[in-house]
């Protein structure tokens, strides 16, 4: 009932409890006893400094213990694709600098939800890393209704890879050679042309709202299931140009069947040094970048931090790795964890706020 209801005290408790409260008693009793012996009014002081002293011992262990097995590097989408890419570059050479294997786990689904969602949850121990990219990190939390994390809660940032900028690419005729001239066509002929992009949600497919939004031009965006349909149609002639990424149209770039018009980071890509920045070519401020950056689970131990983001940065750094994110259509960049938390807050309120603006939500 509930009148009998009361909470239970030290003595109703059973006979291990209480055992275990009175050894724990004669514990703390010893200690201060030992201290009062050894140390008389300075135990304190001297106790303080014992336990930093251990703490940083602690920290010592760990770094120098850290990997202990295989790490798992968590790609939340399919094999193939440009995260993918990246992923297998970095877990190649971390196997080595970390004397541990380093795999690749593909963890697809809900638009890269799935698999970040395992990350956010998994031990902190520095055995299950993310691989994170500007869609899964900035944009989702804000485009899903219930995305399942807060990217700056939810993850212990390492470092930054690589940024890759989206490109305005073109079928050779269609008449407009810079961005200033795109601009002036749509705004002459209004709602006449369609502009292709990748799925709802990407970098390609906001970099043609934020383009929309920034020029005050009135097109229709044609969102496409893959990068691969895009291009045909693209190099077809059936759409007149599009937002994309740049490897998988790169070789029609160099044979002259496709046109970059310019690219949407705010310096030139180094493999087309030719094509200028949207900046450069008549459209003032507009950059849309996609990152990618090393994070871990909530909680990791800070030396297990420092130790990932200095073999991240000397691999990063080689001009091995560096040719291989260029042929990933990316340059190389770097950071300190610091930094990386930076970023992700930077990004994550430019996206956000961008798809707030056009009220873009998927369920």
């Amino acid at each position: 009932m509930l009148g009998a209801s009361r909470t239970m005290s030290g003595t109703d408790r059973p006979d291990a409890d209480a055992a275990s409260n009175q050894s724990g008693s004669l514990l703390r009793f010893d200690l201060e006893n030992f201290k009062r012996k050894a140390f008389g009014k300075r135990a304190g002081v001297f106790g303080a400094a014992i336990l930093i002293s251990l703490l940083g011992l602690a920290g010592t262990a760990t770094a120098q213990s850290y990997p202990s097995r295989t790490i798992s590097l968590v790609v939340p989408y399919p094999p193939g694709g440009g995260v993918d890419a990246m992923a297998r570059i970095v877990a190649d050479r971390l196997s080595v600098a970390l004397k541990h294997s380093v795999i690749v786990d593909n963890r697809a689904g809900a638009g890269g939800n799935i698999g970040t969602r395992a990350v956010a949850k998994a031990d902190p121990d520095g055995h299950t890393l993310l691989l994170g990219h500007t869609g899964t990190i900035s944009i989702n939390p804000s485009l899903y209704a219930n995305a399942g994390y807060d990217p700056r809660k939810d993850f212990t940032p390492i470092g930054l890879i690589a940024s890759m900028p989206v490109a305005l690419i073109a079928h050779p005729s269609f008449p407009a050679k810079s961005m200033a001239e795109v601009v002036a066509l749509l705004k002459q002929q209004p709602g006449k042309f369609n502009i292709g992009t990748s799925a709802i949600g990407t970098g390609g497919y906001l970099t043609a709202e934020y383009f929309k939004s920034a020029a005050g031009v009135d097109i229709t965006i044609v969102p496409y299931r893959g990068t691969g349909p895009l291009m045909n149609d693209l190099i077809g002639g059936h759409i007149p140009f599009a937002f994309g990424v740049l490897p998988p149209a790169m070789g029609n770039i160099q044979a002259g069947t496709l046109r970059a018009i310019a690219v949407t980071g705010p310096k030139r890509f180094s493999l087309l040094p030719d094509v200028p920045t949207a900046t450069e070519s008549g459209l003032p401020g507009f950059d849309s970048v996609l990152h990618y950056g090393l994070l871990a689970p909530p909680g990791t131990p800070r030396p297990i931090v420092d130790r990932l983001n200095k073999e991240l940065r000397a691999l990063v750094e080689t001009d091995v790795v560096k040719q291989r994110i260029q042929t990933e259509g990316g340059d190389s960049l770097t950071s300190s964890p610091d930094e990386y938390v930076q970023d992700i807050d930077l990004e994550e309120r430019k996206w956000s706020a961008l798809i707030k603006k056009l009220n873009l939500k998927v369920e």
